[in-house]
């Protein structure tokens, strides 16, 4: 908060007055329930040859996108996040062989069917499969954002009014309005199960949606007595 009140005497009253201002910075938070889950699936596999690491793990990764496919998701919700090519040696010796990951993000926008589509696509990557984490959103969250920013407003213009009185000014126009960070939490899970674990029930509870917004208001000149 600054509260700007001129006081030079070589400057005229009027110009003063129109320097005099007063500005806050606001919240509004409010809440939603997620409408969709973002998993996070991987393949690790390895061999004595790139061509056979990377063989099995594309295997690995088709049988988990057909299945996810099959389960409604549409392709346009999986995209590939990373394909790793490492080399194994023992100790400072020669290459033993290989290790290939490879990493999909699939967008699950019915989370009644999360946890069943997650446990398929895992059993259906065998052993090499992984899940890396998920986590939830809203996938429209306008209406929410709308409504944290009217709170955010009416928190910043009741302390704007508030220190209005106590510097005995009548609160004028707003000069200036400048939103801040948006900030939505939590962000979800970060746990790593492996193949046997993927049946772990979803919880995706909910979503808290936070905007700041810094208003600057003008300061009328004292009314007369």
């Amino acid at each position: 908060m600054s509260l700007l009140l001129g006081s030079s005497p070589a400057v005229a009253s009027a110009d003063v007055a129109q320097r005099e201002s007063v500005q806050v910075t606001g919240r509004g938070t409010v809440s939603g329930e997620p409408d969709t889950l973002e998993a996070t699936f991987g393949v690790e596999t390895s061999a004595t040859t790139v061509a056979a690491a990377l063989k099995q793990a594309t295997t690995a990764a088709t049988r988990m996108r057909d299945t996810l496919v099959r389960g409604g998701v549409t392709k346009a919700d999986l995209q590939t996040s990373h394909v790793n090519v490492t080399s194994m040696r023992k100790d400072d010796g020669p290459i033993t062989g290989y290790t290939v990951r490879q990493g999909l993000t699939a967008k699950i926008r019915n989370l009644s069917r999360g946890g069943a589509l997650m446990s398929a696509a895992v059993t259906a990557g065998g052993d090499a499969a992984r899940l890396d984490g998920v986590s939830f959103s809203i996938a429209d969250d306008t209406a929410l954002l709308a409504q944290a920013r009217k709170k955010a407003f009416a928190d910043a213009r009741g302390k704007a009014e508030l220190y209005a009185r106590e510097a005995g000014r009548p609160l004028g126009r707003v000069v200036r309005v400048s939103e801040g960070a948006t900030n939505v939490w939590p962000q979800g899970g970060q746990d790593r199960f492996a193949a046997a674990d993927a049946s772990v029930p979803i919880e995706p509870g909910r979503q808290q949606l936070s905007v700041t917004v810094t208003v600057e208001w003008a300061l009328d000149p004292p009314k007369a007595p």
